[in-house]
């Protein structure tokens, strides 16, 4: 019984003591310890093991149970003290609460005295500043009535003194005291509602509506609207005169400008007339050197009449360009047969020359007109058509004229006056539109014309083949075009040129370079199968001569150079045209065009060393394999193809050096067309023995050897075959390795040989198996009983995608690869 209470007892206990592991890690934090005693993990057996390792510790067990004695005595005055401490707290704690009342409430009581003492205070305040608020309300009151009196009494003598000033036309005295009696009445909105105020109100305005009609008036008789004559000098009633418009109505102002410009423009008009000779197209300078010489005469006479910020000079210049674009629309509409295009350009350049001089000379503030517009200034760009931004043609008619000295016209988005005339002529651009249609046309022909008499280049493989220098004149002149264009108008007429540019790349992709590449034939150059076994370098004949290759490869690159020049055009196209058009320039049909000139180049190229090469390969498949007694050499059919190789590849490489990724293609191209065909061959190859085929597999090595190096095949610079070329290479011809690894292995058991198949092909085709039967010259017996076979030992078909495994097992393993081919190497070197 006492035991189970015991244990009860500790349970409890340890129930009782069982803390978070939060509280335990304050616990360690607060009050670190290295006793085994303090851990929350406590284990007394662990802890008795520790104290008495062995048995002969024992004997010290009561000097240990003495020690603990002693701890908890210890620890047990510890815990009285400590609770003996906490009797007494609870009695601190309300004296200390009892001090804290007391203390608030002396605090509350000395809060309230002041409180009391600051609003006897603050009361005391206002009983002493009463008085000083009247009187500082009686100043204020005071000090406005004495300002407004003397407002009043300004106002009064200010509007009796303007009414005698205007009648003795004192203009300069006015426009200083008009301007002071306008401030003055302004202080007086407020009291509108007395009739004194009221009145004195009145009077300003109507003497500023006299005074407005006194100054047009004497502006009127100083410079009739009728006649041409205008007084020797400027008037200084007038100069003040303007002063005193600035401070009036601002339509007086604006009908003074009106009225001067008119009446300085009216002798323009008249000499100007539709009908006058000097009002035509061709004497379009004489327009503006008289609207010069007008400008210097203003200055002269004028400049200090008019205020420097209405811009009367400016004015002037614009209003006649306003005046000039409407006559020569005018008169372009009544002439339009006459208009010329080597006219026209004459005209358009003396007019943005014009317009140049204009905002060399003036900022362009007073531009009122909506429809001029400032254009965006186009990025940086290293597109070759940003070389020269001025018009050659337009300038060469300058020059024509003599006009050497003239202003050249700046860029566009730096003037605001661009278009201010020249628009204008933009309804008549069709006539240089036309124009251009018909020169690039005879520049087509005049292309076409110097191919036929000239010829195909000469072969030049020291430099690679080049562009055909038609191809940059013809560029040129776009550039041209384009950049007169863009100076005349950048709305429709530029999609207008941009439609003949893509009708005349076609043309040139058609005439020039299509047109011109050589035509195949079906004959086979007059090889024959006895001259293609014939080992003497030379001996055999491309289809192609030297200069047909080279032009070949000219024009790939003249069609090269036509794609990335006409992708340049039109990025230069849509930044000049207006931003509504730019979804109307695309030259992607002509870029395709381009392109499919490149194709068929480079397909030539390969159809031609693919052809030269057939005749080697018909060789091989009418060889008697079967009667091939030993290993030799690499064959008679090898040392063709390779001659061939070496003799077209090179040229064509020299000739595409400025272009590599299209000679890339033509490797890969023929990769891919002469392989297939090799093995082809191969299939006809048949009957075929062990040694045979032990001589074909050299032959494929041999052509695998040369074909991976075929792209720095005779070059002095060795360069590494692109990933996707030599990959292509080593994929079709281990097929063909494969192909006569399985013609090379015994036919028995027929197990073994139909896995070894599947193993070293993995082509589950029924018709590539009887082949490899055939070229084994086994009896249809004999092969009925393997493809029967065949048939049955076919693995499953994969359910992922088919290439995936096929790719992993055409890579021959070291295993596949090392015999025979180790064989065949050291039998070659001990030929050589």
């Amino acid at each position: 019984m006492m035991e189970e209470e015991e244990l009860e007892f500790v349970e409890e206990l340890e129930a009782v003591l069982q803390l978070t592991p939060d509280v335990q890690l304050a616990i360690e934090q607060v009050f670190p310890s290295q006793d085994p005693l303090d851990r929350a993990d406590f284990n007394a057996v662990e802890y008795i093991n520790t104290l008495f390792p062995t048995e002969q510790s024992l004997a010290n067990i009561d000097e240990v149970v003495n020690k603990i004695r002693l701890k908890i005595r210890r620890l047990d005055d510890n815990i009285r003290t400590v609770v003996r401490g906490q009797t007494n707290v609870g009695q601190d704690g309300r004296q200390a609460l009892e001090e804290a009342q007391k203390a608030i409430q002396q605090l509350f009581g000395k809060i309230k005295d002041i409180k009391d003492k600051a609003e006897k205070s603050e009361q005391m305040v206002k009983e002493i500043t009463r008085d000083i608020k009247q009187l500082d309300h009686a100043k204020r009151h005071l000090t406005t009535s004495i300002t407004t009196l003397n407002h009043l009494h300004m106002l009064a003598g200010g509007v009796d003194s303007l009414e005698a000033m205007t009648r003795r036309r004192q203009y300069g005295e006015v426009a200083n005291l008009l301007q002071g009696v306008m401030n003055v009445l302004e202080h007086f909105h407020k009291y509108m509602g007395i009739p004194q105020i009221r009145q004195l109100s009145e009077r300003v305005k109507a003497a500023q509506t006299e005074l407005g009609q006194q100054i047009l008036a004497d502006f009127e008789e100083t410079f009739p609207s009728q006649g041409t004559k205008r007084p020797g000098g400027p008037s200084n009633v007038l100069r003040d005169a303007c002063l005193v418009a600035n401070i009036l109505d601002p339509r007086i102002k604006q009908e003074i400008i009106k009225k001067f410009i008119k009446q300085h423009l009216s002798e323009y008009l008249v000499l100007f007339q539709e009908n006058q000779d000097v009002a035509w197209l061709d004497k379009i300078d004489r327009r503006y050197a008289w609207i010069k010489r007008q400008l210097v005469d203003y200055e002269e006479k004028y400049g200090r009449m008019f205020p420097r910020e209405w811009y009367m000079t400016e004015r002037i210049a614009v209003e006649f360009c306003h005046v000039t674009r409407t006559e020569l629309a005018k008169i372009m509409r009544t002439r339009a047969k006459e208009i010329e295009v080597k006219l026209l350009l004459f005209a358009i350049q003396r007019t943005t020359n014009f317009e140049g001089f204009l905002a060399k000379r003036f900022s362009g503030c007073t531009l009122t007109d909506g429809t001029l517009k400032k254009l965006e200034s186009p990025p940086p760009s290293t597109n070759p058509f940003l070389e020269d931004e001025t018009a050659p043609e337009l300038e060469e008619l300058a020059t024509e004229k003599g006009d050497l000295d003239q202003p050249k016209k700046p860029k566009a988005p730096d003037n605001p006056f661009h278009g201010i005339v020249s628009k204008c002529f933009e309804p008549h651009l069709y006539v240089y539109i036309e124009s251009q249609d018909k020169n690039l046309g005879e520049l087509i022909d005049r292309f076409v014309a110097d191919f036929k008499a000239q010829g195909p280049p000469k072969p030049n493989t020291d430099e690679g083949g080049a562009v055909l220098p038609s191809c940059a004149d013809l560029f040129v002149y776009y550039k041209k075009c384009m950049v007169q264009c863009s100076q005349l108008s950048t709305g429709e007429p530029m999609i207008a040129l941009t439609t003949i540019f893509q009708k005349y790349l076609r043309e040139y992709a058609w005439k020039i370079l299509s047109g011109n590449l050589p035509k195949t034939t079906s004959s086979s150059g007059g090889l024959t199968i006895s001259s293609l076994l014939k080992e003497k370098e030379g001996s055999e004949v491309a289809k192609f001569t030297l200069e047909e290759l080279c032009l070949i490869c000219s024009i790939l690159s003249t069609a090269e150079y036509c794609l990335a020049t006409t992708q340049q055009l039109e990025e230069k196209l849509k930044e000049k045209v207006d931003v509504s058009l730019i979804e109307r320039i695309n030259l992607t049909g002509e870029m395709d065009t381009f392109s499919t000139v490149i194709s068929s180049s480079i397909q030539l190229l390969v159809q031609d060393l693919d052809a030269a090469c057939d005749p080697a390969l018909t060789a091989m498949s009418k060889m008697q394999w079967q009667n091939v007694e030993h290993v030799g050499d690499q064959s008679p059919y090898v040392t063709s193809v390779i001659l061939h190789i070496k003799q077209n590849v090179p040229i064509i490489r020299d000739n595409l050096a400025s272009t590599r990724k299209y000679f890339t293609q033509f490797c890969i191209k023929f990769a891919n067309s002469f392989i297939p065909k090799f093995i082809t061959h191969i299939f006809k190859c048949k009957p075929i023995s062990m040694v045979g085929a032990e001589q074909l597999l050299l032959d494929t090595h041999s052509l695998k050897m040369v074909l991976l190096d075929l792209p720095s095949i005779g070059s002095q610079v060795v360069r590494k075959a692109p990933a996707s070329y030599t990959k292509i290479v080593v994929k079709g011809m281990t097929r063909a390795e494969m192909i006569l690894k399985v013609v090379m292995a015994p036919h028995e058991p027929l197990v073994v040989f139909v896995d070894n198949y599947i193993k070293l092909l993995t082509d589950c085709n029924t018709e590539t198996f009887q082949k490899i039967l055939d070229m084994k010259g086994l009896k249809r017996s004999e092969q009925s009983n393997m493809l029967e076979l065949f048939r049955q030992r076919l693995p499953t078909p994969p359910s992922g995608p088919e290439g995936s495994s096929s790719l992993s097992l055409l890579a021959p393993t070291p295993e596949q690869e090392s015999s025979r081919i180790r064989k065949l190497e050291k039998l070659i070197k001990k030929r050589l």
